[in-house]
């Protein structure tokens, strides 16, 4: 298996494809300026605390006020209030925890205004990014990802990733952290701290040490509401997640971009730093690597498949729903229940890559093509699992019913990713593939040409439909 991450960059975001054995199987932007990103931390101010819903609205900086559940609160919510009023002064230095007196835990069937009050100030981490008309979800158990495990303060739980499944490495796993874990601090050991020794472990637990010591310095007379602990810039994160002896290559076409990629790399996988490469073909670098093709056929709501099949997906407010079409293919297998088999085998591949490409959360419903084999359907479902454990969002799914139904929920933490494909037919009914629905990217790509003082001139031969939409947007263009 093949892995590549290949990183767009203009003056307004950054782009980054991941692909494995040349598929596009993940996609996601960071835009310049992004506030609020799972994973940060902010000092925030308790606004409205409603016990009826026994949660509060919280003011982190965004227009509509995050939302912070009585569960989010966390067990030692009461050492957190203490501690953040020692450290707001100036005076309490201690960031370590190692002689800081812990309070009494909440009672996990509690009343949030027993807890916190209108007007305070809070440590709270964005769990759930800002999503339609809603502000961010919010919890004030925090938690510090590193490479290989998560720091988490006022606590004193070791725990190791369910995806380990080996016993024994789970117990030694679990007796190296209890080794190095600091007073104060919970360690979670991540699924790639399998097989790595205690060196490791404990310089990445150093790292994420070193940001929570950090992070406290910066809340002493702070106004809220502030964020004081960003997550990893969005190559980094993938990177820190995402890496392992699969990588062959990443390429970026910003310089700048790439020399941070590559100190990111020597901290975390030194011998992975000389596959960094820069991009420096005259052909834009996602069309150098068929990115754009894969773009323009993965987005829409019917997605082809091998052998004829193909896959039609519908949203709806409460779920996704994905149906399942054999389509004009020839039936070279035995019987209709092998062509079932056959068919849903692809598809149920083609599902797993699709959540993961456009991030689709909440709940999923599948309607696979009918089978009647008892051993078919596990099958089926087997290998669905398989497909889904490349994944890394919390992810659940169940059985296929007798309807052939494949009922999947899949964490929401970001807005759905939704490119569009099509549009309406001005001239008659029925769809046409939309020609300006990758406008900004040719736009970015085209001010980055323009910005190089080599280049002199450029000239566009357009339609003067599209001719007209990027005259009203842009002023440097002429035709």
């Amino acid at each position: 298996m093949k892995t590549e991450l290949i990183i767009r960059s203009n003056s307004s975001d950054i782009d980054f494809a991941l692909l494995r054995d040349g598929k596009l199987i993940e996609l996601n932007n960071e835009t310049t300026g992004n506030k609020f990103s799972v994973g940060d931390i902010f000092l925030a101010k308790i606004g409205k605390v409603l016990t009826g819903l026994n949660a509060a609205f919280v003011n982190v900086g965004y227009p509509k006020d995050g939302f912070l559940h009585y569960h989010d609160l966390g067990a030692q919510v009461n050492s957190l209030n203490t501690f953040i009023k020692k450290v707001s002064t100036g005076k309490y230095k201690e960031f370590t925890l190692k002689n800081f007196r812990f309070e009494e835990e909440i009672n996990k069937d509690g009343s949030i205004n027993k807890a916190i009050k209108t007007g305070q100030n809070l440590l709270v981490q964005i769990v759930k990014e800002p999503i339609s008309t809603k502000g961010p979800r919010l919890s004030s158990e925090l938690s510090i990802a590193g490479r290989f495990l998560v720091l988490v303060p006022f606590s004193n739980r070791v725990s190791v990733s369910q995806k380990i499944e080996d016993p024994k490495e789970k117990e030694r796993l679990k007796r190296l952290a209890k080794s190095i874990r600091p007073k104060g601090f919970g360690v979670i050991l991540r699924t790639v701290a399998e097989g790595k020794k205690v060196a490791e472990l404990d310089k990445d637990l150093q790292n994420s040490l070193e940001r929570w010591k950090k992070m406290c310095k910066s809340i002493a007379n702070t106004n809220t509401p502030t964020k004081i602990l960003s997550e990893l810039n969005r190559a980094s994160s993938i990177l820190r997640d995402v890496m392992n002896e699969s990588f062959t290559s990443i390429v970026t076409n910003d310089e700048t971009l790439q020399l941070e990629i590559k100190e990111y790399l020597q901290e975390i996988y030194p011998e992975k730093e000389k596959i960094v490469k820069l991009h420096s073909s005259e052909i834009p670098i996602f069309e150098k690597y068929g990115i754009e093709r894969q773009i323009k056929t993965s987005f829409g709501k019917t997605v082809s498949m091998s052998k004829g099949a193909y896959l039609v997906i519908e949203h709806t407010e409460a779920l996704h729903v994905i149906d399942v079409n054999s389509g004009n293919r020839s039936n070279k297998a035995g019987s209709q229940e092998d062509t079932a088999l056959e068919v849903n085998l692809i598809s149920a591949t083609e599902v797993a890559r699709q959540l993961q490409l456009r991030d689709m959360g909440g709940i999923i419903v599948v309607d696979f093509i009918d089978m009647h084999k008892p051993e078919n359907r596990n099958k089926l479902y087997q290998h669905l699992k398989e497909q889904m454990a490349f994944d890394r969002t919390k992810h659940k799914i169940l059985p296929p019913s007798k309807f052939g139904l494949v009922q999947i929920t899949r964490q929401r933490v970001r807005p759905e990713l939704s490119i569009k494909t099509t549009e309406a037919n001005p001239n008659k009914n029925g769809d046409v593939e939309a020609p300006i629905v990758l406008l900004d990217k040719i736009e970015a790509d085209l001010e980055k040409f323009i910005s190089n003082p080599k280049n002199k001139k450029i000239q566009l031969h357009v339609h003067p439909f599209i001719a007209a939409y990027l005259l009203k947007r842009c002023k440097f263009y002429t035709f």
